[in-house]
């Protein structure tokens, strides 16, 4: 698996430090850096680099945007980024956005996302700066709860579905893994939310239920988990093999394929080889494209090496990334919460942002 270079590099004050300098950069999975630090971030990136606390050791390590290529942003609302993708056009860096656009309103499980209308229409004003397929529509984390059914999670899914009908290519979606995470459960609790933990054959049968309504509906999404723990002889298998959903790729090597085919450092890093279409005999046969051709606008398909981040949970199929962001961060609200120990901790680390709002660190300490 490859590794990021480490260099010797000044940081504001003239002091050489070592940094990580990824090619590709998550912003991120441990907060919403588009809704709350995106000025922070292309500030930081126009700077060189930025900062971040070792949540177990508490050092501070630094990382280097010099062989930046690609980012992966992740957001409930990414609306901020619209008066920032010019610049990240300038500088030749592709992007795309992991966007969780689920529907809790009612129920307040995501108390401070804005409301729900406008942020369908966040979705299409980026589809329409960046392109289709460079936003991907995330239904994450799907919750059972005392108020909360699978029809429920249905019928929200229905009214988000059917107003990005023409917007968005894929679905991806994921059943909330409580007891898992200590964090949530123990945000669950305090916050007095009655949830129930999926069954095997619940995260079956809601899958078979959303492939069906994905097809009545005429939507033609494709279908994808992420970091689904299903068994897999009885499960994951199943998911792909009857209803056509497949494990997804959240930091996804051939969707930077796709969109970034003409810059040879990323293709370089990346492992990939590009080959002409075959040529159809006179019959109009011509030799079948290996099972990863990624088809281009070019005349070629590309195919690429192992690209796992073998460093991510067990069933993720991301490739490898440098997460950008500090967990105890996010001030979203969200009941269900893996991110931040607690809201309190959440909002007086935003608050010391604010204070500082262009520090290396997203905390500004």
């Amino acid at each position: 698996m490859a590794t990021w270079t480490k260099i010797q590099q000044p940081i504001e004050d003239g002091t050489i430090v070592p940094m990580q300098a990824p090619q590709i950069v998550s912003a991120s999975r441990s907060t919403d850096i588009p809704a709350f630090y995106a000025d922070w971030f292309f500030h930081r990136l126009k700077v060189g680099y930025s900062a971040w606390t070792n949540p177990f050791n508490g050092m501070k390590l630094y990382v280097s945007y010099r062989d930046t290529r690609f980012i992966v942003f992740w957001s409930k609302n990414p609306q901020p980024l619209l008066r920032h993708l010019d610049y990240l056009e300038e500088l030749g860096i592709g992007c795309y956005i992991q966007y969780s656009l689920n529907d809790y309103e009612h129920e307040g499980l995501e108390k401070h996302v804005r409301p729900l209308q406008e942020r369908i229409d966040t979705f299409k004003r980026l589809v329409d700066k960046l392109g289709k397929g460079h936003v991907i529509w995330r239904f994450d984390p799907l919750v059972l709860t005392d108020t909360i059914g699978m029809d429920d999670l249905l019928d929200k899914i229905k009214n988000i579905g059917n107003q990005l009908k023409g917007y968005t290519e894929k679905l991806v979606f994921s059943y909330a893994d409580i007891l898992a995470y200590k964090k949530v459960k123990a945000n669950l609790d305090k916050n007095g939310v009655h949830y129930h933990e999926w069954q095997d054959d619940e995260m079956i049968n809601f899958a078979q239920r959303l492939a069906e309504l994905n097809k009545r509906e005429g939507w033609n999404y494709r279908l994808a988990t992420c970091g689904e723990r299903l068994n897999p002889e009885r499960g994951t298998a199943l998911l792909k093999d009857k209803f056509g959903i497949e494990p997804n790729k959240c930091v996804d090597d051939e969707l930077m394929i796709r969109f970034a085919y003409k810059d040879a450092k990323l293709m370089n890093f990346l492992k990939v080889k590009f080959h002409p279409l075959p040529q159809p005999d006179i019959f109009g046969n011509s030799e079948p494209l290996p099972k990863d051709a990624i088809i281009l606008p070019n005349g070629t398909y590309a195919t690429h090496g192992n690209n796992k981040d073998n460093g991510q949970r067990q069933f993720c199929g991301c490739i490898m990334s440098k997460d950008v962001g500090q967990y105890n961060t996010c001030v979203h609200g969200c009941e269900y919460c893996y991110a931040n120990t607690t809201k309190e901790l959440a909002l007086q680390n935003w608050k010391q942002h604010l204070q500082n709002k262009f520090s290396d660190t997203i905390t500004g300490k």
